[in-house]
């Protein structure tokens, strides 16, 4: 998808417009490279009409596919929006360029534990966007009974009534971190024979699964093609939004607990247009945007008036309390431990 609109008055001091708490002038263009349906396309136009910089967006459907495109060369990227676990990758790969987020004037806004992330601890090279869980959603109406039980179970051993009817994310690090915790292993283990505990459940759940995917998951269960996938929680929130009957469950055995960023690629070749746009999304109003089109929630203090009725009543995004201890937080594997990683996703896929 591309969104492109014409340039409005340049202006010189691209300096000065950073420092412009709640809005910038810049001017040129912007690349974005972001997950698909993960940014607003209105946003993207109120940031062309306050800066007048055309702003370009391309997509992708994993982060390795994004960090595979900056080893390439970067495609004339100049944001980029990896995951918590591909930061520290980035970062140590020299494909992002220092932009010290703490110096911008709205990084006041970010809220903890946000003001840092483990990769980038103090913010030199990354700024937050959304975060959100991982769980599973399902068509209570389709299920016996009306309800499924808040565990794995339901998704790796499904009841026989969804066998064929299931679909998982098409991520490694979900699919598998989400199997580690129904076995009970460590999701970073080194150890072959608890990878083998995981690779096993995975095969087995495989004869049940009708897809991988992780674009189209919603689209798959409002239409009937599907009956429980493996959601992040903004996706359940707009599943329900289109079918009243979704139930997202934070599965007992754990709870995936993520965070995504955004970056500025290395040799970006508008690098002060991205460090405008990043202090920019910072500014409350223009992270509730982005929170209220993806369904996730931001990191922005202040940006909680800005939000639509709907965020703030569904429990998939204002997680219940007596959820709150099934989280489980970013982990960074080993080496040793990515490789068996690997080793078991190759299996599953081939």
């Amino acid at each position: 998808m591309k969104i492109t609109s014409k340039l409005g008055l340049a202006v010189s001091a691209a300096v000065v417009a950073i420092s412009m708490a709640g809005s910038a002038q810049a001017a040129g263009e912007l690349h974005l490279f972001n997950w698909a349906n993960y940014f607003p396309p209105d946003l993207m136009k109120k940031f062309e009409a306050d800066t007048g910089t055309k702003i370009t967006l391309d997509t992708y459907a994993s982060d390795e596919d994004m960090v595979a495109k900056l080893q390439a060369g970067g495609g004339g990227y100049d944001i980029v929006f990896p995951g918590g676990q591909t930061v520290e990758a980035l970062v140590k790969q020299g494909l992002v360029e220092k932009i010290d987020a703490k110096s911008m004037p709205n990084f006041k806004n970010v809220q903890m534990p946000f003001q840092t992330v483990p990769g980038d601890d103090g913010r030199e090279y990354s700024v937050p966007f959304m975060w959100g869980t991982t769980g599973f959603t399902y068509d209570s109406a389709k299920v016996p009974g009306g309800k499924l039980d808040e565990s794995w179970k339901e998704f790796f051993e499904p009841r026989a009534e969804l066998v064929g009817k299931l679909g998982a994310l098409d991520s490694v690090a979900d699919l598998y971190n989400a199997a580690a915790y129904y076995v009970g292993v460590d999701k970073c283990t080194e150890d072959g024979a608890e990878a083998q505990k995981i690779l096993d459940v995975l095969l087995k759940q495989k004869e049940a699964v009708k897809i991988y995917a992780t674009s189209g998951t919603i689209d798959a269960v409002v239409a009937g093609e599907t009956i429980l996938f493996q959601h992040w929680n903004g996706a359940a929130h707009r599943t329900k939004e289109q079918l009243p009957t979704a139930v997202y469950v934070y599965p007992k055995e754990g709870t995936g607990f993520w965070t995504d960023n955004m970056m500025v690629a290395k040799g970006a070749p508008n690098l002060e247009n991205a460090k405008i746009f990043l202090n920019w999304m910072m500014a409350p109003e223009n992270a509730a945007v982005a929170s209220n089109f993806s369904g996730y929630m931001n990191s922005i203090d202040g940006s909680g008036e800005f939000l639509v009725d709907s965020m703030k009543a569904d429990p998939a995004i204002n997680m219940p309390a007596e959820f709150q201890d099934r989280l489980v937080p970013v982990k960074f594997c080993s080496p040793k431990a990515l490789e068996l990683r690997d080793k078991v996703w190759t299996r599953l896929k081939s």
